[in-house]
């Protein structure tokens, strides 16, 4: 069954989806984050099937997030590393992982976000580049941009993000 794309939806958030939207891609970009780059060690880390595998990093290459590097000749065998636009997606598993900490995980941190001079733990939270505010409800919102279509500009008109 073939999935919908939303690759020419006007919703930055369909789009991004349309990227990294099946799990097992999010799960390959964790990894590559902790520097995994072969395809047997990722198949290793995630327990996920060849064929799967293989269209997971095919469509991260072809998205632009990974890029496929060869590192042996004979026999031919690649590598997959993160490129500017793949190292961009850092802060999202960033906040994903907090969130999970936070809602999905009775048992305690199976995952931490450590501060490498300190050797603290890191609590993330989103934060305006301009202001330096954190990003929350009522002080921020999103709205329709310059770009958006009518039934965007329908969607934020007057909305007011749950709190």
């Amino acid at each position: 069954m073939k999935r919908k794309s939303f690759k020419t939806m006007s919703c930055p958030i369909a789009r991004g989806l349309d990227r990294v939207g099946e799990w097992w891609s999010i799960l390959i970009l964790r990894d590559a984050f902790a520097g995994l780059k072969r395809f047997d060690e990722f198949e290793e880390s995630l327990g996920i099937a060849p064929n799967m595998l293989t269209r997971r990093l095919k469509a991260l290459t072809a998205s632009g997030l990974l890029e496929k590097r060869r590192y042996s000749l004979h026999p031919p065998r690649y590598e997959y590393v993160l490129t500017a636009r793949g190292r961009d997606f850092r802060p999202v598993l960033t906040t994903l992982m907090a969130w999970g900490n936070k809602h999905f995980a009775p048992e305690g941190k199976s995952v931490r976000l450590i501060h490498v001079p300190t050797g603290r733990e890191a609590d993330p939270i989103l934060v305006d580049r301009v202001s330096g505010l954190p990003i929350a409800a009522p002080e921020f919102r999103m709205a329709a941009g310059p770009a958006a279509n009518e039934r965007t500009r329908r969607r934020y008109e007057g909305a007011e993000d749950a709190r």
